[in-house]
């Protein structure tokens, strides 16, 4: 079990930090929970969970910027757990970096499925086990979740954002649909799910450097998909 992916959970209901911990860790993963924020926080400092589980009704904090900050610092995924269901919500949860969105009450072998669907490799050609490729001057590290610019500058991305542009990496010069994405990505067709595949790529040519009137290396074929142009080293 020592190598088992490891769960950080984050809710202020016992009953739920239970009910998750024992369906996640009878699936083989390991498991650590969390009734606030703060002790939360100071655990990331030891450990590096490779998905977070977050309820946005904390006590201690709001949940929405918790979510934000993880995108941004974190290579984990991360996935709202939330009684709020109003579809801003959802939407709101994945365009700040969220990965997934899950409406309480929930079933547990959903929750297993969703992560597992999160952390599943993508099959890989030519380019398979390489978490370094080059392209156009470019870096990506998919260990260290980072893109190093043809100047050296390092940016980090998020979880969300190395998934997306693993995608186009492994797939360049192909148009990939929108039921490609959500085939390759996992999550629930709709207007959710496109709005933050949208929010993910504006992010992406951003720390390209992209024009985003005159995008070089992913282009936007309306009403079809995208194109990733760039030549993979």
């Amino acid at each position: 079990m020592t190598d088992a992916p490891l769960i950080a959970i984050l809710d202020d209901e016992p009953e739920i930090r239970r009910l998750l911990s024992a369906a996640l860790e009878e699936a083989g993963f390991r498991t650590t929970s969390f009734a606030r924020a703060t002790e939360f926080e100071a655990a990331l400092r030891r450990i590096q969970p490779e998905a977070c589980l977050i309820d946005l009704g904390l006590p201690d904090r709001d949940g929405l910027a918790l979510v934000h900050r993880l995108a941004r610092d974190s290579g984990a995924a991360i996935i709202i757990i939330s009684g709020r269901a109003q579809v801003q919500d959802r939407v709101t949860g994945l365009e700040l970096g969220a990965d997934d969105y899950i409406i309480k009450p929930f079933e547990p072998a959903e929750v297993v499925a969703r992560i597992r669907a999160r952390l599943r490799k993508p099959q890989r050609d030519a380019g398979a086990g390489r978490q370094q490729i080059r392209f156009a001057g470019w870096l990506a590290d998919f260990d260290r979740y980072s893109l190093t610019s043809p100047e050296g500058a390092q940016t980090p991305i998020s979880h969300a954002e190395a998934e997306v542009l693993r995608m186009f990496l492994d797939n360049p010069r192909r148009l990939i649909s929108r039921a490609q994405m959500l085939e390759t990505l996992g999550g629930t067709a709709g207007e959710s799910f496109d709005r933050a595949m949208d929010v993910r790529i504006s992010r992406l040519r951003t720390k390209l450097g992209e024009d985003p009137k005159n995008p070089r290396l992913i282009k936007t074929i309306y009403g079809a998909g995208y194109i990733f142009l760039a030549e993979i080293a």
